[in-house]
């Protein structure tokens, strides 16, 4: 059996504002946060007859990275990415994997950084029957 070409759609840079963090003060204040996310789907009969049907809907992708960034509260961001990507690919059938980045901007240490970032892969063949 042909392995179809995996066509790579990509977000970059989404912002948004949520409520995370190990410290209390994360929760009540709350903090910037960027995504990247990159979505591999068999695109093939999107491009062949060029209607938006049949390609994955990155506007419906941005949804869901709002979701959880903006209507749940995390302590980590490994897990918002985790939780990001198990939503996209429960929502979203034609994925077939997905790498996601998330940026938590302005990081309250006592350093100076730009930010610190969580980078997660999951395959729909990865998921765990609990994860459905």
């Amino acid at each position: 059996m042909n392995k179809p070409n995996l066509t790579r759609l990509s977000i970059h840079n989404a912002e948004f504002y949520g409520y995370h963090g190990a410290k209390q003060e994360e929760h009540l204040l709350g903090g910037r946060y960027q995504v990247d996310l990159d979505i591999y789907y068999d695109a093939t009969l999107a491009i062949e007859k060029d209607q938006v049907q049949y390609a994955v809907n990155y506007e419906n992708a941005f949804y869901c990275i709002e979701e959880v960034i903006c209507d749940d509260s995390y302590n980590l961001i490994e897990t918002i990415a985790y939780d990001i990507l198990k939503f996209l690919l429960d929502r979203t059938p034609q994925i077939e994997k997905a790498t996601i980045r998330v940026r938590k901007l302005n990081a309250p240490i006592r350093r100076v950084l730009d930010y610190v970032e969580a980078e997660h892969s999951l395959s729909r063949a990865e998921l765990k029957p609990s994860d459905e």
